[in-house]
C-alpha cells in the first residue's frame, strides 16, 4: 500500500487507505459532517485568522489561571523544605527520620487517589471539582502552621495529598480536551512551569516571611503555612468563576466558538472534548494497553527525581553555604540560593514546551533534557569544590522539570477518548506521584554535607527510568508507525461496527502516534 501522508496525527489521504482503513476515515467525515461548521462561506485566509483569535481567547482564559493553581499547589506541597531550615523540626522536637515520615505520608495518599480523581472531575465539572479541593488543602495548610507535635502535622499532611490529588491529572486531562495535538505541549510547559517558579518564589517568600519570627507568639515557619494556606483558600474560592469547563460546556465561548474548538479537536483525531458516558470498557482499555505502562516509567523517572530536588535543595543549598563562604549558617541566604536554579527550570521547561510542539518530537526532547540532568547529578556526586556542586543543582533542575510537562503531552497525544485519556493519566501520573515514597527517604541529615545516597539514587532514576524509558517508548512507538502506514493493523477492524471501531481510540489503524 502506498504512504499516505501524516497531518496531525492522522492519514490525510483517504484514497491511499485500505478498505478497513476507510471505515474509520468515513466514520470521522461524518462526525465532521454533523458539527455545525459556523465558518462554511469563508475563505482559507478568514478561518485561520479566526483560528487564531479563538486560539488566543482560549490561552487567556484557560492557562494563566490554571498556572497560578499549580504554582499554589506545588508551594504549598513543598515548602516544609523551607520550613525545615526555618526551624520546623527544632521546634517540634523532630528526628532526621519523623521529618521523612511526614514527606512520605503525602505521598501516600497522594499517589493512591489520583488515578481516580479524573472521573471525578469528569462528572463533578471541573468548575465544581477544583475549586473544592483548592478550598480543602488550604485549610489543610493553614492548620499546618498550627501544629504542636509530630503527630500532628502527620495528620494534616495525609490529608493535604488527599486534597491536592486532583489539581496535577486534572488540569492536564482538561487542557487535552482544549488543544490539538500539536499545541498541547507548550501550554502544559506553560502550567508545569508554575513548579519552578513555586521554588523560586518560595525561596523569595520563605525569606521575607522570616522577618515575621515571633509575631503572634509563632515561628516564621508557622506563618509560611498559615500565610501561604490563607491565600490559598481565597484563591480557591475565586476559582469557582475563574475555572471553565469543557469545551461542549464553556460558558465562556458562544455557540459558534464552541462548535469551532469541537470541529478543531475532531480535525485533530480527538474525541476527548465530547460527551461521553463511564464504561468500565474505557477502565480496561486504559490498563491493558502498554503505553500507560511506558508512560509511567517515564514519569516516574521525572516525578522521582522531582521531589527529591525539590523538597530538599533548600536544605542541599544551606550545607553549601557554609561552604562557599565558610560564615555561620544562614537560613535566609539559602532560601535566596534556591531561587535561580528554579528558574532556569523554568524558561526551559516553556523552551522545551515550543521545540517539541514545533517538531512533534517529544521523545528525542524527554532524552536530551534527561541528559542534562544526569550530567547535573554527576557534578554533585563527583565536584569537590561547593561553587561546582552548585552549577549541578542548575543543570538538575533544568534536566528535570522541562521532562514532567512533556512527558504528560507526549501520554496525552497518543491516548484517544474521553475516559481511556483520564484514566491513563491518572496511572501515570499516581505511579510517579508514588515515588515521591522513595524521594522523601533517600536525603538523611547523616549523609550532609555531600548527601551521596541521595544524589545517587536520583542520577539512577534519571538515567534507568526517564532516559532509558523515553529511548524504549520512542522506539515502540516509531515501530508502531510503521506497521500502520504498511497496513499491517488494517484487519483489527474487520467485521466492526461504527460504534466498535471508535471505542478502539487510538488503536485505530490510521491513528498515527507522536514520537
Amino acid at each position: 500500500m502506498a504512504e499516505a501522508t501524516v497531518k496531525g496525527g492522522i492519514i490525510d489521504n483517504v484514497s491511499q487507505l485500505s478498505d478497513a482503513q476507510k471505515d474509520p476515515s468515513a466514520l470521522r467525515e461524518q462526525k465532521l459532517v454533523d458539527l455545525e461548521d459556523p465558518d462554511a462561506n469563508l475563505s482559507q485566509e478568514e478561518r485561520e485568522a479566526i483560528d487564531r483569535r479563538l486560539l488566543w481567547k482560549l490561552d487567556l482564559r484557560l492557562v494563566p489561571w490554571l498556572s497560578l493553581l499549580y504554582l499554589i499547589s506545588f508551594l504549598d506541597r513543598t515548602n516544609i523544605g523551607n520550613a525545615k531550615i526555618a526551624g520546623l523540626t527544632k521546634d517540634l522536637g523532630m528526628t532526621s527520620n519523623q521529618y521523612n515520615a511526614t514527606l512520605t505520608i503525602f505521598f501516600v495518599s497522594y499517589s493512591v487517589f489520583e488515578p481516580f480523581t479524573n472521573i471525578l472531575l469528569k462528572r463533578l465539572r471541573p468548575s465544581i471539582f477544583i475549586p473544592l479541593i483548592m478550598v480543602s488543602w488550604g485549610i489543610c495548610m493553614t492548620c499546618m502552621g498550627l501544629v504542636k507535635n509530630y503527630s500532628g502535622i502527620m495528620a494534616v499532611r495525609w490529608f493535604l495529598g488527599l486534597s491536592e490529588a486532583g489539581l496535577f491529572p486534572g488540569v492536564g486531562y482538561l487542557l487535552s480536551c482544549w488543544y490539538k495535538r500539536s499545541e498541547l505541549g507548550v501550554r502544559m510547559a506553560i502550567f508545569f512551569s508554575a513548579a519552578a517558579l513555586a521554588g523560586s518564589f518560595g525561596g523569595l517568600l520563605a525569606a521575607a516571611i522570616a522577618k515575621m519570627d515571633g509575631i503572634g507568639g509563632k515561628s516564621d515557619w508557622s506563618w509560611i503555612f498559615i500565610l501561604e494556606g490563607l491565600a490559598t483558600i481565597l484563591v480557591g474560592i475565586a476559582s469557582f468563576w475563574c475555572v471553565y469547563d469543557f469545551p461542549d460546556q464553556a460558558k465562556f465561548l458562544s455557540q459558534a466558538d464552541r462548535a469551532r474548538v469541537l470541529r478543531r479537536l475532531a480535525l485533530d483525531q480527538q474525541s476527548s472534548a465530547a460527551h461521553e458516558d463511564f464504561k468500565m470498557d474505557y477502565f480496561w482499555t486504559s490498563v491493558k494497553d502498554w503505553k500507560t505502562y511506558t508512560g509511567a516509567i517515564i514519569y516516574m523517572g521525572a516525578d522521582g527525581a522531582l521531589y527529591a530536588f525539590s523538597l530538599f535543595v533548600p536544605t542541599i543549598i544551606s550545607e553549601l553555604v557554609s561552604d562557599l563562604e565558610k560564615i555561620c549558617y544562614s537560613s535566609i541566604r539559602a532560601q535566596l540560593l534556591s531561587v535561580p536554579p528554579y528558574a532556569a527550570a523554568a524558561v526551559l521547561t516553556v523552551a522545551i514546551g515550543f521545540i517539541a510542539d514545533r517538531t512533534r518530537q517529544r521523545g528525542l526532547c524527554n532524552i536530551a533534557v534527561s541528559i542534562i540532568g544526569m550530567a547535573g547529578f554527576g557534578m554533585l556526586l563527583g565536584c569537590e569544590s561547593a561553587g561546582g556542586r552548585y552549577a549541578g543543582i542548575f543543570l538538575g533542575a533544568m534536566g528535570i522539570y522541562p521532562a514532567i510537562a512533556n512527558t504528560i503531552s507526549w501520554s496525552s497525544n497518543n491516548t484517544e477518548g474521553v475516559y481511556k485519556r483520564g484514566v491513563s493519566l491518572g496511572f501515570i501520573i499516581g505511579w510517579g506521584n508514588l515515588n515521591g515514597i522513595v524521594s522523601s527517604n533517600i536525603y538523611r541529615d547523616a549523609d550532609a554535607p555531600r548527601f551521596y545516597p541521595g544524589h545517587g539514587v536520583v542520577l539512577g532514576y534519571l538515567v534507568l527510568f526517564l532516559f532509558g524509558g523515553s529511548i524504549l517508548q520512542y522506539f515502540l512507538l516509531r515501530r508502531e508507525n510503521s506497521k500502520r502506514r504498511r497496513g499491517e493493523r488494517d484487519a483489527s477492524i474487520k467485521g466492526l461496527d461504527e460504534s466498535q471501531i471508535e471505542l478502539l481510540g487510538d488503536k485505530r489503524p490510521d491513528f498515527i502516534y507522536t514520537l
